[in-house]
């Protein structure tokens, strides 16, 4: 880490990214039960990009491929996205604390094929960091 020109120490872009996929797996095993099996963010600009792979459970699964309606997919993206709402203030919160911006939207959607999962986050502006071995950026 290096210090900004106020002498805060900053973070690299990368170690956003890691911080917010470890707290976004922790997140998922403590709030909605069980975690995914693969977790990868991006910070683009004043975008947060989560994807989590293997994230529905074997019911979820099951409920998804039996009913040969759409209803069992909707049902499963539906359950999905009504918990992530529900858990909302806390992720708001840790993005927050990772990045130092107000989460501005949220945005989620589940695929019941693959199993992964995609939360957007806006930011009230990108988040302060610095470029590998070299000094702060915006």
């Amino acid at each position: 880490m290096c210090a900004n020109h106020s002498g805060i120490l900053m973070k690299t872009k990368g170690q956003i990214e890691a911080e917010i996929s470890t707290a976004i797996i922790r997140f998922e095993q403590e709030y909605m039960g069980r975690g995914p099996e693969e977790t990868k963010t991006d910070l683009i600009d004043d975008l947060v990009l989560v994807r989590l792979h293997g994230v529905l459970t074997p019911a979820e699964k099951s409920l998804a491929q039996i009913d040969t309606s759409t209803r069992g997919r909707a049902l499963v993206k539906q359950v999905r996205i009504e918990l992530l709402e529900g858990g909302r203030p806390a992720l708001e919160g840790i993005i927050h604390e990772i990045t130092g911006r107000r989460v501005v939207s949220l945005h989620t959607d589940v695929s019941t094929k693959t199993g992964e999962r995609v939360i957007i986050f806006t930011l009230d502006g990108p988040p302060e960091c610095r470029l590998k071995n070299s000094e702060p950026a915006i």
